[in-house]
């Protein structure tokens, strides 16, 4: 990953940072696989529970590197047709945040600085979001003449008003963290928003890793399923988990007053076929 993103993995949660912070995290092509790389990683560690990603130094990300605009960026993924789809059911530019919803885990990001155009649609992967109160964000994409492709509208569509995106989107008006809250791009507004989402992250991996897998993915396939479809889809996952070895010793430590000891969630899944 060159370094542009580290990767730190401990007590079940991996510390992911964006870490070019010299650009303020922006997004040029290294930038853009290295994300995708870091997800793919986090995402097929077993021991993974729960990620919290950040950025280095002055901001969380800056969105689109600006050299990127210029005549002579040539070649890569700049080159690519952009209605291709090279990664699964995105390209690559709307993997980097669209990954973070795919991860079978919790993702919380932790938000600093700066959250513009792709660095907010980056943000808007995660489950959860922790922002300072006076992060600068925007839509930011119509300022140079194009629109939102990396995976935003399929993210704030079921979080946020669709006449806040539509004004957003049309002026590219930078907002705050405390806005980003009461539109529904953001969870919580905080001070130290690394820290709290460190705390919120330690406290899910001590639940059972399968249900959160479960709930996580329920909640993904929800708005998609009709009420049929989607109740059935709460008892079946219901009857995989009732009474397996994670289930019962989540009941047994509650009772016991300890901390419980699970397998990993992909152990359970494998013991179940």
């Amino acid at each position: 990953m060159q370094n542009r993103v580290t990767i730190n993995i401990n007590n079940h949660i991996a510390d992911v940072r964006l870490n070019r912070p010299e650009k303020m995290n922006a997004l040029d092509e290294d930038m853009f696989k290295a994300i995708v790389e870091a997800g793919k990683l986090v995402g097929s560690n077993p021991t993974v529970r729960c990620v919290v990603l950040s950025g280095e130094g002055k901001c969380f990300c800056a969105g689109m590197d600006t050299a990127n605009f210029s005549p002579d960026t040539k070649g890569g993924i700049f080159d690519e047709p952009i209605p291709s789809r090279t990664h699964g059911i995105a390209n690559i530019f709307q993997k980097v945040a669209w990954i973070w919803r795919e991860l079978p885990v919790p993702v919380i990001t932790a938000v600093h600085g700066v959250a513009i155009g792709g660095g907010l649609n980056i943000m808007s992967g995660a489950d959860i979001k922790f922002v300072t109160a006076d992060t600068r964000l925007s839509i930011m994409e119509l300022k140079w003449g194009l629109i939102p492709d990396m995976a935003g509208s399929q993210l704030w569509r079921h979080t946020v008003r669709d006449d806040v995106i539509r004004e957003l989107m049309y002026t590219h008006r930078i907002f705050s963290g405390e806005d980003a809250v009461n539109y529904g791009f953001a969870t919580h507004v905080s001070e130290t928003p690394f820290e709290d989402a460190m705390k919120l992250a330690t406290e899910i991996v001590s639940k059972n890793p399968t249900a959160v897998v479960k709930a996580k993915k329920m909640i993904n396939e929800a708005p998609y399923l009709s009420a049929a479809d989607g109740l059935l889809m709460e008892s079946v996952e219901q009857a995989e988990i009732n009474r397996t070895k994670n289930q019962i010793e989540a009941v047994m430590a509650a009772i016991q007053k300890r901390a419980a000891n699970f397998d990993d969630y992909r152990d359970m899944e494998r013991s179940q076929q």
